[in-house]
């Protein structure tokens, strides 16, 4: 198994401390932190041929240009786009879902028409469809759970019908940390003639994704969880239907003639990407790109897993600890680890870890419907990536058995 301490390097601030005490980063699935190589390639464009791309005939325009159209080429590659004009940069995962919503869901949702989604959804994929279904008078309806935390069977067999216009869920669940089969969604969906939306915000940085494969309409995530800058994501749209979607902004950069009445747009994917376009978080992105498939997500798998195999029993060993999403009857968990310690409301938990040096998260996470579903207002979360080690979850562990004794309850 790879020996997550070799990675260590290359990330600055987890040789820092926190508190007086070493850093226990355990807060991934809200973001990543930064290898140098990426901070370097951001420095680079700042410091070496900041420019505003695609306006200008000089040198350092053009290479601002190189710079962010090779980072679509790159994520193209990444996920196994048929073409990098699939590729559309957005502010993070958020946009790019209510790119989807607004210009796809406004123009092909109609009265009585259904939209499906999971109850384990994020609010960026929730709320927009909420909208959605208001204003057009079509019906969102939910995929619930098995008692083991994964998607209704049933209701993916039975939820899915002639009237089902859009299917949005989640590859992984930001709270639960299953991963679901997205496969046969899709497939579903396309039999009856929807469209299918991921979001792969918590699997990109941590499974290899192949879009054609998966067969998905839509795929939508942030950079900011993989490694790269804040202000970096990505929607993923089959040629076709993005072809035939109105933008979603309008401005500079994503017309192409402009008269004093009306407007004709850029193709494909400039239709989509009004204003001035984020090239550092670009070349991040490129950089982030690069140094995970270096390390190739087997690797990345391998250590994540050893470190669920790793906590999972010590968690169990301790009778105040309640999980959530961790009896799955699949081989679908991945490194994220919800929990609450009895008695403690979760703020007061990560407030307390915090003075120990363990970043947790803690709160509804974006997903209020789904801990309304299982009983809770709220929740902590720790999650992994492939920097951590054997050492974090040992120092996670024993900050979380003087969670009660500081507030004083017992054992």
């Amino acid at each position: 198994m790879a020996d997550a301490q070799e990675f260590l390097k290359d990330f600055p601030l987890l040789g820092q401390k926190m508190n007086g005490k070493q850093i226990t980063y355990l807060d991934n699935g809200a973001t990543t932190q930064k290898p140098e190589q990426m901070i370097e390639a951001l420095c680079h464009y700042y410091g070496g041929c900041n420019a505003n791309p695609h306006r200008g005939a000089y040198a350092l325009s053009v290479e601002a240009t190189e710079i962010y159209e090779k980072a679509r080429v790159r994520t193209a590659q990444f996920i196994h786009a048929a073409r990098p004009e699939e590729i559309i940069f957005t502010k993070n995962a958020t946009e790019a879902l209510n790119l989807v919503a607004y210009s796809y869901g406004m123009t092909n949702v109609h009265e009585g028409d259904e939209i499906l989604i999971s109850i384990a959804e994020h609010h960026s994929n929730l709320v927009p469809w909420q909208h959605v279904a208001k204003a057009t008078g079509a019906r969102l309806r939910y995929i619930y759970l098995e008692d083991d935390g994964n998607l209704s069977e049933e209701d993916i067999e039975k939820k899915i019908t002639e009237r089902t216009k859009l299917v949005a869920v989640t590859q992984i669940s930001n709270v639960l940390g299953l991963k679901n089969d997205i496969r046969r969604i899709v497939k579903k969906a396309h039999a009856v003639g929807a469209a299918a939306l991921v979001d792969g915000s918590q699997s990109v940085a941590h499974m290899a994704v192949n879009v054609q494969d998966l067969d998905a309409d839509f795929f939508a995530f942030s950079g900011h969880k993989m490694l790269s800058p804040m202000g970096i994501g990505v929607l993923y749209g089959k040629y076709d239907i993005l072809d035939a979607m109105p933008p979603f902004l309008m401005g500079g950069d994503m017309i192409d003639s402009v008269e004093e009445q009306d407007t004709t747009w850029a193709e494909l994917p400039a239709k989509f990407e009004a204003g001035t376009q984020n090239v550092g978080g670009a070349a991040g992105l490129t950089a982030a790109i690069d140094y995970l498939e270096s390390l190739t997500f087997d690797r990345v798998e391998a250590i994540e897993k050893d470190l669920v195999r790793y906590a999972l029993p010590k968690l169990r060993a301790l009778p105040y600890i309640e999980l959530y999403g961790c009896d799955s009857r699949r081989p679908n968990k991945t490194g994220i680890i919800a929990f609450n310690v009895r008695d403690v409301h979760p703020h007061d938990v990560a407030s307390i870890l915090d003075s120990f040096g363990v970043a947790i998260r803690a709160g509804h996470h974006c997903a209020q419907p789904l801990h309304r579903y299982l009983g809770q207002n709220a929740s902590c979360r720790a999650s992994f990536y492939f920097y951590n080690t054997r050492a974090d979850v040992d120092r996670w562990i024993a900050a979380l058995q003087k969670v009660r004794g500081v507030l004083g309850f017992g054992a």
